[in-house]
C-alpha cells in the first residue's frame, strides 16, 4: 500500500470520532482546511445541526491560509457560539496535528471566550 497523508489523515480522523461527540451542553468544534482556507463548525451531532460555522473566505482572504488567518477564524467562531449561548466545547482536529493552523484557531477561539 502506497503512503498517502490523507488516507492517513481520515484514519486517524475516524479514531478520534469514535471518542467524542458534540451534546447539547458541549457541541463538537469541528476543524477542516484547504490549502487555501480554513473552515470550522460548531455542531450537535445528536441533532446533526451546525451551530455556528466560519472560515476564511468569510473573512475576505483569497490568499493561502496562515496563522494570523486561522486566529481570526477562531475568534469570528467563538463570537458567533457565545451569541448562540455555547461556552464549552469538545475540539475535534479532524486528524490533523495540534499544531500551526489548526492550534491557532482553537488559541483564537480560547481568546475569544470558549472553553474547551
Amino acid at each position: 500500500m502506497a503512503f498517502n497523508k490523507n488516507k492517513r489523515r481520515l484514519r486517524i480522523k475516524k479514531s478520534i470520532r469514535r471518542k467524542i461527540s458534540g451534546t447539547d451542553s458541549r457541541p463538537r468544534l469541528a476543524v477542516f482546511k484547504s490549502n487555501t482556507g480554513i473552515y470550522a463548525q460548531i455542531i450537535n451531532d445528536l441533532l446533526g445541526h451546525t451551530i455556528a460555522a466560519a472560515s476564511s473566505k468569510e473573512l475576505g482572504e483569497k490568499s493561502n491560509t496562515n496563522i494570523p488567518l486561522s486566529k481570526e477564524v477562531g475568534k469570528k467562531l467563538a463570537e458567533k457560539a457565545l451569541a448562540g449561548g455555547i461556552t464549552e466545547v469538545v475540539f475535534d482536529r479532524s486528524g490533523y496535528l495540534f499544531h500551526g493552523n489548526v492550534k491557532a484557531l482553537a488559541d483564537g477561539a480560547r481568546e475569544a471566550g470558549l472553553k474547551f
